[in-house]
């Protein structure tokens, strides 16, 4: 399930609303048909929601295995349906989230409070860190336009930032004084001593 959703930034509605007919495997692609919340099955978020999401090949081996391993693989059946409503319902997110997921979140050293959007949100942030095209992201993430696309590229992470900036000191100033470096403080401190003098 988190494999899932890590790997096509599905909307927390969109995953848990799959039923196994919207898997295409000879196609590989997931056909996002409706969405759930709180129970309550509706329509996607958008129309651009409803278009098809591409599924990697081992990523649609490791649905098929859980397609084969679950007694609810009937196209009617839920994905991910409860064994406690009897697949009459899929499982209950939050309840996924607070009980299974944070608890191995925790157990794998991770220190931040992770959402179903967190998934998503990296999803993009991945795409954007592997220098994918905005047009790409935009339909991976089916977006309904490039200006939430865009909006994401803009908040570049900060060390994304640090990395542009360095390679452009690089450029400027080369590193061809690492024993040099220590001394760089007190360069610096010489400097505004000079300066405060002038002053």
């Amino acid at each position: 399930m988190v494999f899932l959703d890590a790997a096509t930034g599905l909307r927390r509605s969109e995953l848990f609303a799959l039923k196994w007919g919207d898997v295409d495997f000879d196609e590989l692609q997931i056909n996002v048909q409706r969405s759930i919340y709180m129970n309550v099955v509706g329509d996607c978020k958008t129309e651009a929601s409803r278009k098809p999401v591409p599924m990697d090949p081992i990523l649609a081996s490791e649905l098929w295995a859980w397609k084969h391993d679950s007694p609810y693989g009937q196209s009617h059946d839920w994905v991910f349906a409860s064994p406690h409503t009897h697949g009459r319902s899929p499982y209950w997110p939050d309840v996924l989230l607070s009980r299974i997921i944070r608890p191995a979140a925790v157990r794998a050293g991770i220190q931040k409070h992770i959402g179903w959007h967190t998934f998503r949100h990296s999803f993009s942030t991945i795409l954007m860190a592997n220098g994918e095209n905005v047009k790409v992201v935009q339909e991976l993430m089916r977006h309904a336009n490039c200006r939430c696309t865009l909006e994401i590229y803009s908040q570049a992470r900060i060390q994304a930032k640090r990395d542009a900036q360095h390679r452009v000191v690089e450029m400027i100033i080369p590193r061809e004084r690492e024993a040099n470096d220590t001394e760089l403080p007190l360069i610096f401190a010489k400097s505004e001593a000079a300066r405060m003098e002038l002053a």
